[in-house]
């Protein structure tokens, strides 16, 4: 099968999921600059979780650059990531209406945990239909910062209990460690 449909049908996907959660952001009725401060705990989560989406996004598009193709196994973990993912503007609204609460805050964890988890399936399925030697499993290679992220989420949701600020900052950790792209991917594809 053909990889084309897998990347486009997920394109799609993000974007709505993207779109949900703007349209979460809700202008206050007041006309005062200071009334958006109420605000600022709800646009904080939607950034954060705009980065995590983005980085899903360009992650995806890197790695459909290097699948040669694609069965239903792969189908199917992909969908499995778009499940995850379609959860985060769920838990993004809730962190932001209870203002980073423990509970909102280490669901969030967990969607971020299963959706890396999904993601990681994902290549594990793409993985087990190319050759050891093809450019896919090439350019995959040990992914430490994938197994990196997974550890921090499984540290961070029950911090979330004590400190959701801390577990917060460890989720926006993440981010920052997979605000550059996955470069194994072009170095592999880019002579």
């Amino acid at each position: 099968m053909n990889r084309n449909r897998m990347e486009a049908f997920s394109d799609g996907v993000i974007a709505i999921i993207i779109t949900i959660m703007v349209l979460e952001l809700r202008p206050p009725h007041d006309m005062h600059f200071s009334a958006l401060r109420p605000l600022l705990p709800v646009f904080l989560s939607y950034a954060m979780s705009f980065v995590f989406i983005g980085i899903y996004w360009s992650n995806h598009h890197h790695l459909s650059q290097v699948v040669e193709h694609v069965n239903g196994r792969v189908l199917w973990a992909n969908l499995h990531l778009l499940f995850w993912l379609s959860l985060i503007p769920f838990v993004t609204a809730w962190i932001g209406e209870s203002r980073f609460a423990p509970w909102p805050v280490a669901l969030y964890g967990i969607v971020l945990l299963l959706s890396g988890v999904a993601y990681y399936i994902l290549t594990l399925a793409l993985l087990s239909i190319h050759s050891r030697d093809s450019v896919l499993a090439t350019a995959l290679g040990r992914d430490f910062k994938g197994k990196i992220s997974i550890v921090a989420d499984l540290v961070a949701i029950p911090l979330a209990f004590v400190r959701p600020w801390i577990a917060c900052a460890i989720y926006v950790s993440v981010a920052v460690i997979w605000l550059v792209p996955d470069r194994r991917i072009e170095r592999t594809v880019t002579p």
